[in-house]
């Protein structure tokens, strides 16, 4: 792989960030490049660099990266086999979904995870949902997270007393078999207690699942036959004697890997746009017989139906901090990709040409996700220490969980589409990897647990002081004070209402509840880099890209104004814009870059491998003298 480091770009001396000593402003010379070709780029130690590389302390490629950057490397090996060679953008859906599973099942297999990684959320649990492989195969991920912690992580809890589960939770671990979670219905999301799907006791101890209604079917939930016996934890009405006894997971067969199970139907959605695709289905119960075993807790009727409903779906509180976990190495993709392009591409003539990294519309999402994503490595590892501390509150644990996914999401949401953006046309097309980043941090905000109604549901339970998350370790940060102003003025127009269900609260403080969620996440994040030593260039670029985000409370409150805002964004660019080569090289994931705009070799080598069209028709443009003549005629004859 070609270095595409140029000395415009990161050189840093007395004439400026970004300037070249020696010619006038505005004119680069032109790059050198490494001759080191690789299919996969790696890091070599100094003495393997090439020694007419010009840029051994900022090429992308070449740079010795310390360990400031924690990407999972557990799997790296995984990519030189077919499953992962193979380019898919012009593969059909059932193909591509064919090697979605073949990598899922690869990559957990090299993880070699145990039932202890899974109930004690161990580093290993929280590494593999940090993995590259979500930025080159969301779909793949996502079977793995439903996989590892939803349908293992539901049944590992329910076999520490019932050992007959365990050999069903080591075939998962090993992807002998595939798991699924089938909570969510069509009528029904995050109302979770009212779920219609019923399995009704009958007299000999087996139950009896049903849909009784469209609204019924379970949605989403990938149940079409990939090659693997699946199985999967069903949530249903458990009904008893006539009684209704509340939500309860079963275990229930679902297909052989070839044919559907007897009873269970299967309705083949169609694809997620921009997205790899899963084999996302319809699912319905028609008088499926289930043994006694299959009741994964009691079958009698609590006495307190809430709170046992939400201890049986911990496992989703689980994945909503997991599943927040996956947008970061989509982060990283984004960054590298960015960074890559912007080097490679050039405008201007001939003898003056520059790469669009010089101009400052360009430098400013790069620059700045490449902050977050520093700042959000350290948050996340604060966060999943926090959250795998049994001793800690649940429902502290939970809205840790709530305001780091909704914290990562927004940073790689609006990140993303900018860089995507500054990409120009390139950014629209699938082979280049964003538009199906983009729409799997979408799938991430939603899945286990919408990210605004996480934040409704935390932001009024914190608002009536039912519990309090971490506080500040510096409450004169710009961040920590703007995160207690929103919530205390939304304290005091609480305060005012009626009742916290009123519709008063609907108009007035519902809305405001994302924000504070999101000012609690980058308080919070500040505060981990800070902690965790991440450069304060970094943590400076990082706090002004949140207080852009409100920027007329800053104003208001904190006396700065747009143009003060302005130079301290500045400033902020400037200071880590000559660090960009090393710290996105030290994000090691180009790797799993499969985007065709990074390098001049692989746009080449894409180009080459597409579809032609080419033929000897010929189309005539200009009428002959004999045609226009008696095309005249007619017309006069028609006047």
């Amino acid at each position: 792989m070609m270095c595409v480091q140029t000395k415009f770009q990161f050189w840093n001396d007395e004439n400026g960030p970004g300037r070249p000593p020696s010619s006038k402003p505005g004119r680069v010379e032109k790059e050198q490049s490494c001759s080191s070709r690789s299919q996969v780029a790696l890091t070599p130690t100094p003495a393997l660099l090439p020694p007419h590389c010009t840029f051994p302390n900022t090429c992308i490629y070449c740079y010795p990266s310390p360990a400031m950057s924690h990407t999972p490397q557990r799997a790296r090996h995984l990519l030189a086999a077919p499953a992962f060679t193979t380019p898919t953008h012009a593969l059909s859906r059932s193909e591509k979904t064919r090697y979605s599973y073949e990598r899922a099942k690869a990559t957990v297999q090299a993880y070699r995870l145990t039932m202890d990684d899974i109930l004690t959320l161990s580093p290993k649990f929280w590494e593999i949902h940090q993995d590259p492989l979500m930025a080159l195969d969301g779909s793949a991920m996502t079977l793995i997270t439903i996989q590892i912690n939803l349908t293992a992580g539901t049944l590992a809890r329910q076999a520490v007393n019932r050992p007959e589960l365990i050999p069903v939770v080591e075939d998962l671990l090993s992807f002998r078999k595939s798991g699924q979670f089938l909570m969510t219905e069509v009528g029904h999301g995050l109302d979770i207690a009212n779920l219609e799907t019923t399995a009704t006791l009958l007299p000999s101890g087996e139950f009896v699942l049903n849909t009784p209604s469209p609204s019924a079917a379970k949605f989403m939930p990938p149940t079409i036959p990939a090659g693997l016996p699946t199985v999967a934890i069903v949530w249903a009405k458990l009904v008893a004697n006539g009684e209704n006894r509340g939500i309860r997971p079963f275990l229930v067969p679902i297909n052989d890997g070839k044919t559907m199970c007897a009873g269970v139907k299967a309705k083949l959605l169609s694809e997620r746009g921009g997205c790899n695709p899963v084999n996302h289905a319809i699912t319905t119960f028609h008088n499926v017989r289930l043994a006694p075993e299959a009741i994964l807790g009691s079958i009698e009727k609590s006495a307190s139906p809430r709170v046992e409903l939400t201890q049986s779906m911990w496992r989703v509180a689980c994945g909503t901090i997991a599943i927040g976990c996956l947008a970061l190495p989509i982060m990283k993709a984004y960054a590298t990709i960015g960074t890559m392009y912007s080097l490679r591409r050039h405008v201007g003539g001939p003898n003056d040409r520059l790469p669009i990294m010089h101009f400052r519309t360009q430098q400013i999402p790069i620059l700045t996700l490449t902050a977050q994503v520093y700042v959000m490595e350290a948050f996340i590892e604060w966060c999943t220490s926090l959250f795998s501390d049994t001793t800690i509150d649940f429902r502290v644990r939970h809205a840790i969980a709530g305001i780091l996914k909704t914290t990562i999401v927004g940073h790689s949401n609006a990140g993303g589409i900018a860089i995507s953006d500054r990409c120009g046309v390139q950014g629209l097309f699938s082979h280049n990897q964003m538009t199906a980043m983009h729409n799997e941090t979408r799938g991430i905000a939603i899945a286990e647990g919408d990210v605004m109604v996480l934040s409704i549901k935390l932001v009024t339970e914190m608002l009536q002081g039912r519990y309090k998350v971490p506080p500040p370790q510096n409450s004169n940060s710009f961040l920590a004070r703007h995160e207690k102003s929103l919530f205390e003025d939304n304290r005091a127009v609480l305060a005012s209402c009626a009742h916290h269900r009123s519709d008063e609260v609907n108009r007035l403080i519902l809305p405001q509840c994302q924000p504070i969620i999101e000012a609690m996440g980058h308080r919070m994040a500040y505060d981990a880099a800070v902690a965790a030593g991440v450069s304060q260039n970094l943590i400076d670029l990082y706090e002004v890209s949140c207080m852009k985000l409100d920027a007329a409370w800053y104003s208001e409150e904190a006396g700065i104004g747009r143009r003060a805002l302005a130079d301290m964004e500045s400033n902020a660019l400037d200071a880590v814009l000559p660090q960009l080569g090393r710290l996105v090289g030290q994000m090691n994931v180009e790797p799993w870059v499969s985007s065709k705009i990074v390098s001049d070799e692989r746009w080449d080598a894409f180009v080459e491998g597409l579809e032609v069209f080419e033929g000897q028709s010929a189309v005539p443009v200009f009428r002959t003298g004999e045609t226009a003549q008696l095309e005249q005629k007619v017309v006069r004859s028609h006047l």
